[in-house]
């Protein structure tokens, strides 16, 4: 029954160690079906050189097992009420990336310093502030996708255009329309993550890059009159 969706997700988790995202069995990704509101993930603590398809796990959008005989990823909470809250993604990724990482734990934003990033958003890439401790003693892993939507609508972003996200002190989750889409935003963050750091080793008084420039590279790609790639 869920066949399709499994071997989608298995596909796309076994991306995350040839990019480089991924070190032993940090990180997962998860492929979700909208019309039965369900979503396939990583299994807990399996290597990704022992995963298979049949090992892949499948969810309800309220974090019920429909499919597979080994325990979900851990973070599989926060992939579902990421689901429940931001409607229409096909895929989310979390990664221990170095780079990314770093900010998370940094408690920084990844500033918008070049066309790289505004290619890809016309925004820095927001970190969460640290979990309050009644939170942490709650539902975790839970409340982990209640600071990226509280973030989300206290800075007034539209996860649609910004999709990614530092949680602080934790690292970052990525998401798209399609899994593929969300990992390739994994790949895109991290190299962000490093070209800032690198900005800031260079020049640490380095500037944002200037709103025309970053208006004209974000809407080029993105905007009602894109005129980036092919017809």
């Amino acid at each position: 029954m869920y066949g399709k969706l499994k071997k989608l997700c298995c596909k796309w988790n076994l991306e995350l160690p040839r990019l480089g995202l991924v070190l032993y069995t940090f990180g997962n990704v998860s492929c979700a079906d909208h019309q039965k509101r369900v979503f396939a993930i990583k299994p807990s603590g399996v290597p990704y050189e022992d995963l298979s398809e049949d090992m892949i796990v499948v969810m309800d959008f309220d974090g019920k097992i429909l499919d597979g005989r080994l325990r979900p990823s851990s973070d599989a909470p926060t992939h579902a009420e990421l689901y429940r809250s931001f409607p229409g993604l096909g895929g989310i990724v979390h990664t221990h990336s170095t780079y990314a990482t770093a900010w998370a734990q940094a408690l920084r934003d990844v500033p918008l310093y070049g066309t790289t990033h505004a290619d890809h958003l016309a925004t820095p890439i927001p970190c969460t502030e640290m979990m309050a401790d009644e939170r942490i003693r709650g539902d975790y892993e839970v409340e982990t996708a209640r600071q990226i939507v509280n973030t989300f609508a206290k800075r007034k972003l539209n996860p649609a255009e910004v999709q990614m996200v530092l949680v602080g002190g934790h690292g970052p989750f990525t998401w798209g329309s399609t899994p593929e889409k969300a990992v390739y935003h994994a790949r895109v963050l991290e190299e962000l993550a490093k070209m800032a750091l690198l900005t800031e080793r260079i020049n640490p008084k380095a500037s944002p890059l200037k709103k025309a420039i970053v208006e004209k590279h974000y809407q080029r790609k993105h905007g009602k009159d894109a005129y980036y790639g092919q017809r």
